[in-house]
């Protein structure tokens, strides 16, 4: 019998088995709530603290819908009127929500192992779950690639493929390659400027390239990254006209990928620097669907955890 989850930091080292059920999770979360429809109830009486250091649209709004339609109780943490605000410690904020009997804290952070220190520090049975940490890692946000690439290419032993941009400060490839590696996948291609590539051991998984018109070629899965520019201290790249030349995806590059190769960005996107606007908005396109998916991967998350 598989244990269940207790908290989620990271996908690294995290067993096939587990990914794949908090997928099939996701699906049976989709068809009971009717795509949102209806209500369920399976966290009825249960806390859930929004804890968001960080700007944060699509997964601050998704974890609070997962929350409210499993039937729990959310807050939304305003750090700008937080006791942090006045020099407070986060782990005395945490054990002060702790006292008042939180069920689980979901923390995006800009500080990598935010998260972990945070498990390390909880007196009570709160449960962490990590919406971003530093560059380090955004599990959710791999879980619902995951299972977007799943619903169209089942089969990952077959599939390359290819993450462009900003590695070096993208949590989400992170956690895209470990739910990828995990999963089996034949071949995840790392391609980006030099300035914006990590370091081969960090990721040796992978392939890298230089060369994005060699990357796509073959791939199943294109996904590209913005430049997280907040992340970058003195990088020095070309301006976005000439990075789009380099590095951007348009219909010229997608040719070169295999016949039906899946679309996909993590958002925020910046049209026409790293994807063309005809090919995010593309019939290959599968951006919104990432979105919708986030909502029931974040739902099978909390209910994994949580439900009695």
């Amino acid at each position: 019998m598989l244990t269940r989850l207790r908290h989620l930091t990271t996908l690294e080292n995290l067993p096939r088995e587990c990914i794949e059920r908090l997928l099939d999770r996701s699906i049976t979360m989709r068809d009971a709530c009717a795509h949102g429809t209806r209500k369920l109830n399976l966290l009825n009486g249960r806390t859930i603290l929004n804890l968001f250091f960080e700007p944060s649209t699509r997964t601050r709004t998704s974890f609070e819908l997962a929350a409210r339609r499993l039937g729990a109780d959310v807050i939304n943490f305003n750090i700008s009127f937080s006791s942090t605000a006045k020099g407070e410690e986060l782990f005395d904020t945490l054990h002060t929500l702790e006292a008042m009997h939180m069920d689980a804290i979901i923390v995006r952070h800009k500080v990598s192992g935010t998260p972990d220190e945070l498990v390390k520090h909880a007196m009570s049975g709160v449960s962490v779950i990590n919406a971003g940490d530093g560059d380090r890692a955004h599990p959710t946000q791999g879980l619902l690639d995951a299972l977007t690439i799943r619903q169209h290419k089942p089969d990952f032993s077959r599939l390359i493929v290819v993450i462009c941009g900003d590695v070096k400060h993208s949590r989400v490839a992170r956690s895209d390659v470990h739910a990828f590696s995990t999963l089996g996948a034949k071949e995840i291609r790392l391609c980006g400027p030099a300035a914006l590539m990590p370091e081969a051991s960090e990721l040796p998984a992978c392939t890298f390239y230089d060369d994005f018109d060699k990357a796509i070629e073959g791939a199943d899965v294109a996904i590209t990254l913005r430049l997280q520019k907040e992340r970058m201290a003195s990088i020095d790249l070309p301006d976005e006209a000439a990075y789009f030349r380099a590095y951007g995806l348009d219909t010229r590059r997608l040719a070169k990928a295999a016949h039906g190769c899946l679309v996909m960005h993590p958002g925020p996107i910046n049209r026409g620097v790293e994807i063309a606007p005809d090919v995010a908005d593309g019939p290959q396109s599968r951006i919104l669907e990432q979105v919708g998916n986030g909502v029931f991967v974040r739902m099978a998350v909390l209910a994994e955890m949580l439900a009695r």
